[in-house]
């Protein structure tokens, strides 16, 4: 429909503020109007008088009732020399309405006037004083009727209203062709590169070239180019991305057949007679088996189309308690790593269970296996709370710390591996399905008493985390997990 469209719109706030405003000029134009009106009454009315002067009173009465009804009053009345004197009379129809005095008008007072015998559908009888024409006098009277002067005033103020509309139709009629070829076609313009650009982001011939005139539309349009300079190049290096990712899922697949099979002959080579074949086997079997589990986790990756969580109240307590057990039964034999749990009984999040098992067994995991390559007892710690904002569990090692370098690229795949050996996929994948449920993870500390990881899953339906809530923070720090313990 046109008057959706942004020209239609703008055409027809033209035509009613032009129209309004011919409105505000019409007002004040009918009551000027009835005010020359009444003056031409007046003037009409002393030249009469002035013929019936000119033959000193001797005038017969049908001449006197038409220079009357020329003058249109019904008589008139001059003062001179401080006497008042009747010329021309004539019978009255009805007695007088009202007084008006147009010797010294306010604009206020004529609107008010003219107004008032506008609306006024009666025909009344009015004086009219005014100032006569040359000072012939001190002033002059004259008494006329209101139907004729309205008749007038209408047809007068339905002129002005048929040449307003006509003005303003050709004025809005000129500015929507302005506002069309300076806006609206430039504006089409970059609405159709967009499109274009959108069917067909990587062809660079879809660009757009800034051409406007007009500052703010030449901004504009140098930001969409910018955008689309940038969204090509990055699709561009995302489809290379892509496809080296095939090729290295290929050789990924093909190499872990390899390293299979070289692990199979292995195994063999740990039951041979040669002592130094005998020694050197484990080691051999223990690259070999890094080396498989490279390649499986880069094939996995590769594949992982994480389905959004489906996120549900459930009880936390629980759900840690099977990460713990489970965590147990892969430990070390020896008892080297104590697990502490910290959970209130009552604590009921929300979030996906397989998901939230997923990410916590990732990070006990990672802390687990730190502890038991020292060698030395360790313990773990996971603990949870809430506040306002958010539900929190935090896990926490005596373990040995992270490197710097691991801290530097902790949650990027294949860069942030924790440990020796490690390829850096279960924190990405953690940190990847902990904003799935709009929250965060992040890496509290880690030193020589160990690493402490915090997990933040927003309470309210909007994904977006409440930045620098330092209270939380505060409260966390409150929390007995969350001070470091003193005989780390």
């Amino acid at each position: 429909m046109f008057l959706n469209t942004l020209s239609g719109r703008f055409l027809m706030l033209t035509v009613i503020f032009v129209m309004l405003a011919e409105v505000l000029i019409l007002v004040p134009s009918v009551a000027r109007f009835r005010e020359d009106y009444l003056l031409t009454r007046l003037e009409r009315a002393q030249i009469a008088s002035l013929a019936l002067l000119a033959t000193e009173g001797v005038i017969s009465e049908e001449l006197e009732e038409e220079l009357l009804t020329n003058a249109g009053v019904f008589n008139v009345v001059l003062r001179r020399d401080a006497l008042r004197e009747l010329v021309l009379s004539s019978p009255i129809p009805a007695p007088i309405h009202a007084t008006y005095d147009l010797r010294d008008p306010g604009p206020f007072e004529l609107i008010r006037d003219g107004m008032s015998v506008l609306f006024d559908r009666e025909n009344r009888v009015i004086r009219v004083i005014g100032d006569p024409v040359r000072e012939a006098g001190l002033l002059i009277e004259v008494t006329t009727e209101t139907e004729p002067m309205r008749q007038e005033m209408l047809e007068y103020g339905a002129r002005i209203l048929i040449l307003s509309a006509v003005i303003s139709v050709l004025t809005a009629l000129l500015l929507f062709l302005a506002v069309r070829y300076l806006m609206v076609t430039p504006i089409r313009r970059v609405v159709n590169h967009m499109t274009a650009y959108a069917a067909a982001p990587e062809d660079a011939r879809r660009i757009i070239t800034p051409t406007s005139t007009v500052r703010e539309l030449r901004e504009a349009e140098d930001a969409l180019e910018g955008l689309q300079r940038q969204l090509t190049t990055a699709l561009r290096q995302k489809d290379r991305l892509a496809q080296l990712g095939g090729a290295v899922a290929k050789v990924s697949h093909d190499l872990r057949n390899i390293l299979t099979t070289a692990s199979l002959f292995a195994d063999r080579m740990e039951s041979s007679d040669d002592p130094a074949v005998a020694r050197a086997a484990p080691k051999l079997v223990g690259s070999l088996a890094r080396a498989v589990n490279l390649c499986e986790s880069t094939l996995a990756f590769g594949k992982a189309e994480e389905p959004p969580p489906r996120l549900a109240r459930l009880p936390l307590r629980p759900l840690v308690a099977d990460v713990v057990e489970n965590e147990q039964l892969g430990a070390a034999e020896g008892g080297q790593v104590e697990f502490i749990t910290d959970v209130p009984p009552h604590l009921m999040i929300r979030a996906d269970a397989e998901q939230l098992f997923r990410i916590l067994s990732n990070l006990v995991r990672n802390a687990r296996q730190a502890i038991e390559a020292t060698g030395d007892p360790g313990t773990i710690e996971l603990g949870a709370g809430e506040d306002d904002n958010h539900w929190w569990i935090r896990v926490g090692d005596t373990g040995p710390g992270l490197p710097e370098k691991a801290r530097e690229h902790l949650f990027m795949p294949f860069q942030g591996g924790a440990r020796q050996g490690g390829i850096g996929l279960g924190l990405a994948i953690s940190a990847e399905l902990v904003r799935g449920h709009g929250g965060r993870l992040e890496l509290r500390r880690s030193d020589e008493d160990g690493t402490e990881f915090m997990i933040r899953l927003p309470k309210g339906g909007d994904s977006a985390e409440v930045s620098g809530s330092a209270a939380n923070g505060q409260q966390d720090a409150d929390s007995p997990l969350a001070k470091p313990r003193a005989d780390r």
